[in-house]
């Protein structure tokens, strides 16, 4: 056992077989996972039939490692099988977007008038001298301007590079800078928190850099005060308003670039992944039919991602839309006007399908059940999860109080580079167990490997890899070919190495343990992160857990918890607290892994995506200065921890 490259301590026994009904009319049967095995490369061809394609492929896959080229020698344009599309198809009037602004502001739009805006937007981005190959930066709040910016780069060719909103102007300018865009579209400025928030500054502020950026496209949303370069900038209710509202497409081999999108890398620099079109996709929609069991005409989407994440390129722009989706976007945090906001959107527009991330899942546990009990959730049929390993308990708190006990949840894995879902329950086929992404999709290779690359027996730990290439993967870091190398492609020779732990349970479940780099070492015991964060979430009275190794001189490194307390429940005191806290640690997983030390915290450091920084807390943990704190949503939040961390005392 202590030879597992990561040890599995935790065990979970409960499982939900989905109900008769709903494997019924599921869009996923068992007999998929037996037709991907039978052959791979004719089942991704069928799912790429789904396209609507120019020039058919003359070739499925041409697998140089680490390089990858699908679909060889098609020509498509990801919008005609987005957009165009479903009006021919006599679907025109159908809602692809229920916006919701946080002031309250709402806008219906229909497939038709997505694709006139989107057309627009082409003609206007053209008339600016954009074309096929650019780079256009989008930095914008969540409105659906900022949708029919990705596609209206999509349409002409142009590659986009979405920046997340709350970005600095430095993250910015180094994103621009590093794809070497021509045009940032952007906004004067978004609603966050009950006010509006400027974004026109911090792109000001990012060209005082060296750029190649001849425009910037403003939408103006808030109307506040804006400052102005003549010449420079437009208003895009000045420039693209008044386009004519066709635009015939042009159609793209299927290797060309559809986006780049930047993720934060070990070392400061962020790297530039970059997605090409036709495997891209045909993973996207496929993934998003089966793994969401998807029925357009009646299901309400949402997905509660920002655009500047890869979850809302995949399961916001790209997959929904190739699959004629009706889907909800709100613009705002989840407590404006106050907790209660996001179920009264989901009883509103009776919603469906809910994809969101554990993070705001444990802080609707931490607001209390009283705000989703407040409103009519019964019109919920399935729930997803994505950006992290969820704890069980926290899984289960989700399935009861908002799925009310009968919506079957998929929790999925994938990443940025993957482009789409590679782990994830069928939801008419699997049985789940709460906290489990469970195992591959079809069409999907993944496995648990120790140090040397061998495959781990059920019940044990090691390094989650992907050995066959996949259509929606990664082509590459954009403009650093040794960086992709030498960051995916070289623990493993020629094998795909995610950076994340995974154990298999004696069932072969597949069993997320978050980064490698979040593995603690204690007294030679390799123990992840994410199965002390999931047995402190078990105790009834934490809503949120966060886990880092801190050096230790007797242990090697000692284990440091930051828990927040769940509402509405009475909490023993201090010093026993903590103490109950520990013992439940080492009753759920093992003496080995009691903490150290145990804060309780009103807040974690979080990115504005919602992961916690826990690089940060290290820093704390060890008496350092704290490290670049540039992308916290609260950066109040690390002063307040470094000074109650050291009055809280250690375990004797």
């Amino acid at each position: 056992m202590a030879n597992d490259s990561i040890e599995n301590l935790s065990t979970e026994t409960r499982t939900f077989a989905p109900s008769a009904a709903f494997t019924a009319q599921a869009n996923a049967q068992a007999a998929l996972y037996g037709e991907a095995e039978k052959d791979r490369l004719a089942f991704w061809d069928k799912q790429a039939e789904s396209l609507i394609w120019e020039k058919k492929w003359d070739k499925t896959l041409e697998w140089e490692s680490p390089y990858a080229k699908w679909f060889v020698g098609g020509k498509l344009n990801a919008t005609v099988s987005a957009l165009d599309r479903h009006i021919a198809e006599g679907n025109g009037n159908r809602t692809a977007f229920h916006f919701e602004g946080e002031p309250g502001d709402i806008r219906t739009i229909s497939y038709t008038q997505l694709l006139a805006n989107v057309s627009k937007a082409a003609n206007a981005l053209t008339s600016i001298g954009i074309s096929s190959g650019d780079r256009v930066a989008i930095y914008m709040p969540l409105i659906p301007e900022a949708v029919v910016a990705m596609l209206a780069c999509a349409r002409i060719g142009a590659i986009h590079s979405v920046v997340f909103g709350g970005f600095s102007a430095d993250a910015l300018l180094s994103r621009i800078q590093d794809a070497d865009a021509k045009l940032v579209i952007t906004a004067d400025g978004g609603f966050r928190k009950g006010a509006a928030f400027a974004l026109k500054p911090a792109v000001d502020d990012a060209l005082k850099g060296q750029t190649n950026v001849a425009h910037v496209l403003v939408v103006k949303r808030t109307g506040q005060e804006t400052a102005w370069v003549e010449g420079r900038d437009l208003w895009w209710h000045d420039l693209v308003d008044p386009q004519a509202s066709t635009h015939t497409p042009e159609f793209f081999d299927s290797e060309h670039p559809l986006f780049i999108l930047y993720t934060s890398g070990t070392t400061a620099k962020p790297k530039g992944i970059f997605h090409t079109t036709a495997g891209y996709l045909t993973q996207a929609a496929y993934t998003h039919k089966v793994v969401f069991d998807i029925k357009p005409s009646s299901d309400v989407y949402w997905c509660t991602a920002d655009v500047g994440w890869i979850t809302g390129h995949s399961y916001m722009v790209y997959g929904p839309l190739i699959n004629g989706s009706t889907q909800v976007i709100y613009e705002g945090t989840p407590d404006t006007p106050h907790k209660g906001r996001m179920f009264e959107i989901i009883e509103k527009y009776g919603v469906t399908i809910l994809y969101t991330a554990p993070t705001l899942i444990r802080t609707w546990m931490k607001w209390g059940d009283e705000f989703p009990n407040k409103c009519n959730l019964s019109t919920l049929r399935l729930l997803g999860s994505v950006g992290e390993p969820i704890n069980p308990e926290a899984w289960m708190w989700y399935r009861q109080v908002i799925g009310g006990d009968r919506c079957p949840i998929v929790d999925t894995w994938w990443q940025t580079e993957t482009g789409a879902i590679m782990i994830s329950p069928l939801p008419g086929v699997t049985a789940t167990k709460p906290g489990s992404a469970m195992k591959a999709l079809p069409g999907i290779s993944a496995q648990v490997v120790d140090d040397k690359g061998v495959a781990v027996p059920n019940g044990h730990g090691g390094f989650l890899i992907l050995d066959q290439p996949w259509p929606s993967m990664l082509r590459g870091v954009w403009g650093e070919d040794e960086r992709y190398k030498e960051t995916y492609w070289s623990r493993f020779p020629g094998i795909y190495f995610a950076g994340d732990g995974a154990k298999l349970d004696d069932d072969g479940a597949i069993w997320l343990m978050g980064r490698v780099d979040d593995v603690m070492n204690i007294s030679g015991h390799r123990i992840s992160t994410t199965e002390v964060e999931s047995a402190l979430v078990s105790h009834e009275a934490v809503a949120e857990a966060a886990v880092v190794g801190a050096a230790d001189a007797l242990t090697g490194q000692g284990i440091v918890a930051f828990v927040i307390l769940r509402g509405g429940v009475a909490h023993a005191d201090g010093d026993h607290l903590i103490k109950e806290l520990r013992d439940h640690v080492a009753k759920e997983i093992g003496a080995i892994a009691k903490p150290r030390q145990i804060m309780v915290v009103n807040e974690l450091p979080k990115t504005r995506s919602g992961k916690i920084m826990r690089r940060l807390l290290k820093d704390v943990a060890e008496n350092r200065a704290v490290g670049d704190a540039t992308t916290l949503a609260d950066p109040n939040v690390m002063k307040l921890i470094s000074e109650g961390l050291k009055s809280s005392k250690d375990e004797d």
